[in-house]
């Protein structure tokens, strides 16, 4: 026997030019419903968001490394200096 899931519901209050909208991607799209064209495109979207997180910042070292680094960042260097220092002159020359 096929295993029971159980459902929730969603409803959504939208212009009637966004609803049109939507309508027209789900026929173009080829979905039965726009029931069906909504939920499977905000599935795909959620699917990217979470992917793309995860891809960023893998482990906890991963985070560690990049909010240290924003967070408290090394100070600059001989040659960072040399290289503001000829910047902001080329800026005050214009």
């Amino acid at each position: 026997m096929p295993q029971q899931t159980s459902k929730a519901r969603f409803d959504a209050q939208l212009p009637v030019d966004q609803k049109a909208f939507f309508e027209e991607a789900m026929a173009l799209g080829g979905y039965r419903s726009l029931t069906e064209f909504i939920l499977t495109s905000a599935q795909e979207k959620a699917a990217e968001i979470i992917d793309r997180h995860k891809t960023l910042l893998t482990s906890e070292h991963d985070r560690k490394v990049f909010f240290d680094a924003l967070l408290k960042p090394p100070a600059p260097n001989a040659k960072l200096r040399r290289a503001a220092k000829r910047h902001e002159a080329a800026v005050a020359a214009r």
